[in-house]
């Protein structure tokens, strides 16, 4: 993934990899590179920091913060909505900074895949794909071992994905930070696991590698029609005001509905799956094998029905 702190992401649509500009490296650097941050890792992983950080992000005087960052990180901003100033120029249409960065995108700019055996991005995200996990579900995660019994934190319900594929999607500052449904279906059961809030950033992972087992996550296990049992997990991070459910669990959703988004902060969003009912995209998994994470716009395609 990452040469020194140089993060390598292959971007499908440019066909050529790309050196990821980093929101914030400075301070994931200190928090887990340097030993006094390394010492103060409680407090900047608690949620008291996290909530206190994302709630500023509500502040009008965030707003003066989009601009500057729109130019910096060159995102196409004429691909989104405005914000809640209608009548001001998109950059400064935004109350806030978490306004922006909840920001959706305008019609037709993203299309999910109308192929019933392709599954659609759930996420506009640099993903790594598994084909296949041991027997105790053990899926490498930058030299360390990611258990889904803990991923999940429910060994019954872990027990449908033994064996079966897994997919990380990971969201920078600089992304659309809504997240979809991979796939028509129902969802079964949905349910908090308590953690910390470590950054989820490659930086961050390089130097923790339980992560995403430390951290708090919500997990939903969807039934769907093409792909089988799905757990999604989103998992939180550093700064992350809140995961919100913008969509109504008790009913029956479409490929392609919103599930759901992340206040302020780049976060993750995992998928597993049950034995031999897809597998990643073939870029997908080759590039994981390097270790090498792919960039795939919301709805493209990221794995195909078995």
């Amino acid at each position: 993934m990452s040469q020194g702190f140089e993060i390598q992401v292959f971007n499908r649509y440019r066909n050529k990899m790309e050196i990821e500009k980093v929101y914030g490296d400075g301070m994931v650097k200190f928090a887990y590179g340097n030993p006094i941050g390394r010492l103060l890792g409680p407090v900047i992983a608690s949620k008291m920091l996290s909530r206190l950080y994302g709630k500023s992000q509500d502040s009008l005087k965030s707003a003066k913060k989009v601009a500057p960052f729109v130019k910096n990180f060159h995102i196409p901003i004429d691909q989104y909505q405005k914000g809640s100033f209608k009548e001001n120029p998109i950059e400064t249409s935004y109350h806030s900074f978490n306004e922006f960065f909840i920001r959706k995108f305008q019609e037709g700019q993203r299309t999910f895949t109308t192929n019933d055996d392709e599954m659609g991005a759930f996420a506009e995200a640099r993903y790594f794909g598994h084909a296949s996990m041991s027997d105790d579900l053990n899926v490498p995660v930058k030299g360390s071992m990611l258990r889904a019994v803990e991923l999940i934190g429910d060994g019954e319900l872990a027990k449908d994905f033994i064996g079966g594929p897994l997919m990380i999607a990971r969201l920078c500052p600089v992304d659309y930070h809504r997240y979809h449904y991979p796939d028509s279906g129902k969802t079964l059961k949905a349910f908090t696991v308590p953690g910390d809030l470590h950054s989820v950033n490659p930086l961050a992972l390089k130097f923790r590698q339980d992560i995403f087992i430390k951290n708090e996550r919500r997990v939903s296990i969807l039934d769907t029609e093409h792909f089988g049992k799905l757990a999604y997990i989103e998992v939180g991070a550093t700064c992350v005001g809140k995961i919100v459910q913008s969509f109504d669990e008790s009913q029956p959703f479409k490929k392609g509905d919103e599930k759901g988004y992340f206040l302020f902060g780049g976060s993750t969003v995992v998928l597993c799956g049950e034995k031999g009912k897809w597998a990643p995209s073939e870029d997908i998994l080759k590039n994981t094998k390097a270790g090498i994470e792919t960039y795939i716009h919301l709805g493209d395609v990221v794995a195909q029905a078995s």
